[in-house]
Formats: structure tokens, sequence, C-alpha cells
């Protein structure tokens, strides 16, 4: 019989609506009714296409006995984290302070004021590698609120003030002012001590693409020509294309790679890592003109289309990283990996020979059971790309008769931002009209289904209806950012127009008097606590999002108000940026906008003058940091026309780009290979 979370929207939640343990979605009812029965609440936070998460509701949850403990001596709760990213960060930072560690599945079991008391991850259907079981922990934990529950509230009450107490002002400096060129250059030192020169990335094991660091690293290079910048970037964005962690047949990145040579990853394909690196190679691909960057910009954009889009123009959250292996058992990366027997099977002896040796199949394997992940260890390719094309072609319609990850489609506001910036700018770059047209889809959406009257943003859709949850911090920086990229390649105003309610909504619910920013709205739900965080995890924070988008709005706009909000947010990257680079790359990269300017580009002439368009393109082409275009035809009284447009006149009646700082501008000009040069970092 279905549990109460057969009536919820999340993918996630409904994965484990026929499960025995009788869950209830996070809500004040379930906390009441912990009350009532007088018994604690297990909170339970994961994700449709989290591996351990699934491992662990095939061990325990489905598991009748487990079930049965659990329904009787608790009331379960079970959060997608993708909904709820503040139950999840609260929470989360419990977890971490009292174990060192956190990940998913989360397990928690709070008292019915929602007061943790008690923490883990995983845990194991039977005791092993000195972790107890999971029935040994629910009996653990049974046992001590029935015989200790005044020393549990104590605990519980210590986490509670020690949680409360944290706070990032005394972060900020005092004149809450963004990094200096100095600053910076220490945060650069920083990453190049961390820099993995044989391998790419940072860090050792598990190896997470860096997406917000390529970032600065690229602005970086563009302001000040420091070659290790771009050095950094070229070889880990190398690096990790030919590895397994990006796709080598149909594009895309999986989330992270096990190891630290990119070999074999964890096989989830996320749509946030993938706006995110298509985005990273197309700007490598505009400081470098790289072949490499343009192939999997492309590639992964052709993903991100083909296997993410929604039937209403949104883009879909996940693909799993289990699939049937052709038995009825889901296995990790079953999709992905090759045999030479398969190999063999799908190209005949001599292809497959050839197959093999390009893409590194062995008879030993590099993943389980003697499989393969595909990758290009050779860093100059094939010799006989013609038969590649060949190979490649065939593998993947083969692959695409194999049983298929699982899709989670719910469609996620701050992450189609991120695609929709990503979209627009590779369109654009490539001359690929179609990926521009789906970005202004993805936008359409958000607009329609995901955008109230009063312009707050739900966080979530599925199957264009909105869901119950409300937007955070990073929902709005992200759109905003989304919808300014798609104003810049588009010249449509409209898109400026509404990255300026979400950005008041940013200045009104989530910023407060001394510059810090919160990750969830004035008038959202109370939590134990308001959960705040400035540092990056696999997305840039909203802190520093919002940052971004503020100060791009400013220099379309004029908006001083705009302007002093994104220079006081950055106060924290001067506090952070020197310790942590790998932590609020994109605050530094935000950062390096603010050092330039950001530069301010108007483009003005009608938009089906050929003149026009290599204005235009030579503006978007530009590697200045965090430069904003806006493109228009002169005089228009067009009600979506941005400030930075006004007053722009042709010049001999040519079309004209006029570039400026702070709405002072140097003298126009006509010729697009002068404005690259003035571009050029």
């Amino acid at each position: 019989m279905p549990n109460r979370l057969a009536h919820e929207t999340s993918p996630y939640l409904l994965q484990h609506a026929d499960n025995p343990v009788d869950w209830w979605p996070w809500s004040a009812d379930a906390f009441e009714e912990a009350r009532r029965r007088g018994v604690p609440v297990l909170l339970s936070v994961g994700y449709s296409s989290c591996h351990w998460c699934h491992v662990m509701a095939h061990e325990s949850f489905e598991d009748p006995d487990t079930a049965a403990l659990l329904n009787e001596h608790f009331v379960p709760v079970k959060v997608d984290r993708e909904e709820r990213p503040d139950v999840d960060a609260v929470y989360m930072e419990a977890v971490q302070a009292a174990t060192g560690q956190g990940g998913w599945p989360m397990t928690v079991f709070l008292t019915p004021d929602a007061e943790p008391f008690y923490f883990g991850t995983y845990f194991p259907p039977a005791p092993r590698h000195g972790m107890p079981s999971f029935g040994q922990v629910l009996e653990g934990v049974r046992s001590a609120w029935t015989d200790r529950r005044d020393e549990v509230g104590e605990v519980a009450g210590r986490i509670v003030a020690d949680l409360a107490g944290r706070s990032l002002t005394e972060s900020l400096p005092a004149d809450r002012r963004p990094p200096r060129p100095e600053e910076l250059h220490t945060a650069l030192m920083g990453l190049t001590r961390d820099f993995d020169a044989v391998r790419g990335g940072f860090g050792g094991a598990p190896k997470f693409p860096p997406s917000m660091v390529l970032e600065f690293l690229l602005r970086h290079h563009a302001r000040t020509g420091s070659a290790a910048a771009l050095e950094m970037v070229q070889a880990t964005c190398a690096a990790m294309a030919r590895g397994g962690i990006y796709d080598q047949l149909g594009g895309g990145f999986a989330r992270y790679a096990v190891d630290a040579t990119w070999t074999v990853p964890h096989f989830e394909k996320m749509l946030y890592d993938n706006a995110l690196l298509c985005r990273t190679y197309a700007h490598l691909w505009r400081a470098t003109g790289s072949d490499l960057a343009r192939r999997v910009a492309l590639e992964t954009a052709d993903f991100m289309v083909r296997e993410l889009r929604t039937e209403q123009g949104g883009f879909a959250s996940a693909l799993d990283a289990d699939s049937d292996d052709g038995s009825g058992k889901h296995v990790e990366g079953a999709y992905y990996v090759w045999t030479p027997e398969q190999l063999r099977a799908v190209l005949g002896e001599k292809d497959a020979e050839f197959a093999a040796a390009c893409f590194g199949v062995t008879e030993e394997g590099t993943f389980e059971e003697g499989a393969s992940v595909l990758q290009l260890p050779d860093p100059d390719g094939p010799v006989d790309a013609e038969r590649m094309a060949s190979v490649k072609e065939r593998l993947l319609a083969a692959r695409a008769e194999r049983p298929r990850p699982g899709r989670d489609d719910k469609v996620v506001a701050a992450w189609n931002g991120l695609a929709i910036a990503a979209l627009a700018e590779t369109g654009a770059y490539f001359d690929r009209p179609d990926l521009v047209q789906a970005a202004t889809d993805a936008a359409d959406l958000l607009v329609r289904v995901h955008m109230d009257w009063q312009a707050r943003l739900h966080r979530t859709s599925r199957d264009g209806a909105p869901g119950a949850n409300s937007g955070v911090l990073e929902d709005y920086a992200d759109v905003a950012e989304g919808f300014l990229a798609l104003a810049a390649v588009t010249g449509e105003g409209v898109w400026t127009e509404f990255a300026g309610f979400f950005l008041d909504t940013v200045l009104l619910q989530f910023t407060t008097e001394d510059g810090a920013l919160y990750d969830t709205a004035a008038d959202a739900e109370t939590l134990i606590r308001r959960p705040q965080d400035p540092t990056d995890n696999a997305t840039p924070s909203g802190w520093t999002a919002a940052a971004g988008a503020l100060l791009s709005y400013a220099a379309l706009t004029g908006s001083e108000l705009h302007r002093t909000a994104a220079e006081r947010a950055l106060g924290i990257v001067t506090a952070l940026g020197g310790r942590a680079p790998r932590f609020i790359g994109w605050g530094l990269a935000v950062a390096e906008a603010a050092l330039d300017g950001p530069r301010e580009i108007a483009v003005v002439g009608p938009q089906d003058d050929p003149a026009t368009a290599a204005l235009h393109r030579a503006a978007l082409l530009g590697t200045a940091p965090g430069a904003v275009v806006a493109l228009g035809s002169p005089g228009s009284d067009d009600s979506g026309e941005v400030p930075l447009l006004r007053d722009r006149p042709l010049v001999d009646g040519r079309p004209a780009a006029y570039v400026c700082r702070h709405f002072t501008c140097e003298r126009p000009t006509t010729d697009p290979e002068e404005l690259a040069e003035r571009l050029r970092g």
C-alpha cells in the first residue's frame, strides 16, 4: 500500500512511495505527529540520482522488519535535498560539525521540535568496516530516547545553540569591500599550490570538476595576462575531456571522478555540472580558439538538449548513475562501460581493436568485472578521424539499445538559469541558433510556471506545474544570471527587466544591512537556523552568484543601489579568497569583473544589418572579465531597452559599438576588429 509520499511530485520521494516505511514529507504535520506520539523523528535526506541513497533504500527501507521498527518508534520523514536545499543545508551543517564529514543519504534523528541529536549518512544492514548496522542505530536511538530523554534534550539544545551562534558577519571586512588585485594574486598562489600538475584539477581523490575556479582563472588571465592561470585551465579541461568523467560517446560530464586521474566517474549526470562546464569550455575556446574546447562545449550543450530537455522546454535535473545491466539488476555505470567482447560484438574484430586502443578498453578493465570506462588517453587523438566517427556512431547506437538510466525530470529554477546562460552563449559563439532557442524556451518556462505575480520564484516544477517550495537565493541569482546572458545574446531587453525583478527580491528578502546574504528569504519557513553559506559547492554559492548578477545588472542600468550591494557582498571574498580559494571560485570570478569595471558594451544598429551582427559578435567574444553587452536599435522606445543603450547614436549612419566603464565611454567604433582589440582583457 503506498505511503504518504504517493501524493508528492518529487521523483525522489516517489521512489519511496511504495516502501513499507510509513514516510511523511517534511511538514508541520509530521512533527506534530511525533509530538503527539512522544517519539523522535528520523530525517532521511537524499536525491534521485544518488547511488548510496538507492543502496540504503533497497537494503533497509524496503525491508519489512526495519520498516516495522521505524514505524513503531519513529516518525520517518523523507526529504529531497534538491527540492529543499534549506532543510538539507541546516542539518548537513550539524552532521559535519558533529562527525567531521557529510554526504547522502543523510540520516539525522530529531526531537519533535526539529532539534537534531544523532547523525550519520549511509548505514549498512549489517555491521561492517566499523560501522553499526542501521538496525543497531535505530535500537540505540530508541533506547536513548526512552531511557535518557533529558540527556537527549540537553544534547539537542547544545547543538542548536552552537548552530545559532555561528555568524559570518565577523568574517566580513569592516569596510565591506571587494578584493584588491594583490588579494586575488594571493588566491591564485593558493590554487597553484593545490594544482595537480600531472593530472589536472585540484587536490586528490575524489576529484570534482572545478568549474567556478576555472572561470576565475580565465578571468584572471584576461585581466593580468597570467600564463600560469591559463595553463591550469587548459590542463584541467584537457584532462577532464580525455578522462572517463566525460562521456566519450554521447557528450556530457558525470558528477565526479572517484580517483585522482579522472578515470572512473560516479556516473550520475547532473544538469548543473553540465551547464557550468559547457560555459567553461565555451569561454576557454573564446580565450584560446582550442578545438578541443569547442568540441566539448558543443557536445555538452547537445547532451543537455537531447537528454535533459523536458516537453515543457525546461531542463530536467539529472540522470541516474545506476541502470539495468540486462539481467534485471540495477548496477552503477552499466549503461556506459564496455568490455573488449562487447566492442567486438558491435564493431567486428578490426574496428574493435581500433576502438579499444583509442578508448583505453582492456581485458583487465578500469571498472568492475573487467569493464572499462571509455577514455581518450592519447592526447593527440586518433589519426583516422573518419574511422573514429564511424566507431562512435555505431557504439552510441548500440548503447541506446541498453536499458537507460532513470531521469529526475523535475525542473529546478537555479540550474535552469545556469543552463540558459551556457546555451545562449554557446549558441551565439558557434552560430547555433537552435541552442539559443532552447535557452529562450527554458526562460519562457521559468516566467510562465516558476514566477508568480509578485516576481517570486517557485524552486521547482514538474510536468509544467509549479512545486510547493519557494525559491532560495541561488534560484533568484542564477535565474537572473541566465536572463542577463540571454539578453546579451538576443538583444531582448525584457530579460534584463525580469532579472531586475528577481534582484530586487534579493535585496529585499535575502540581504542584510551589513551586506551579508542568507540562503532563504526573510519570510521563508523558520528552521532551527537560517542557512547562510558563501562558499561554492557543486554550484556557485547563492551569495556570490547574487553578487555577480547584481554587478552585471548595475553595469547595464547604472544602478548604484545594485552596484553597492554587489561590492558589499564581495566582502566575504576578501575574507575567504586567500584562505580557501578552491571553495569560493565564483566569488573570485565576480571580483575579477568588479576590478575590470566590468566593461559595458553597447551595440547599436538595426539587428538585421550584417554590420550590427559583426559588432555584436565581437562584443560577445570579448574576454574582458564579466563584460556586459546590450544590443538595440538607436532611438528605440521599446520598453525593454536598457539604460546602457540610451543616447547611443549611429556613427555616420553606420552601426556602432560603445565601450564604457561606469557609463563613461570611449569613442565609438564601427570596426569589429578594433572592438575585439579593446575587449582583449
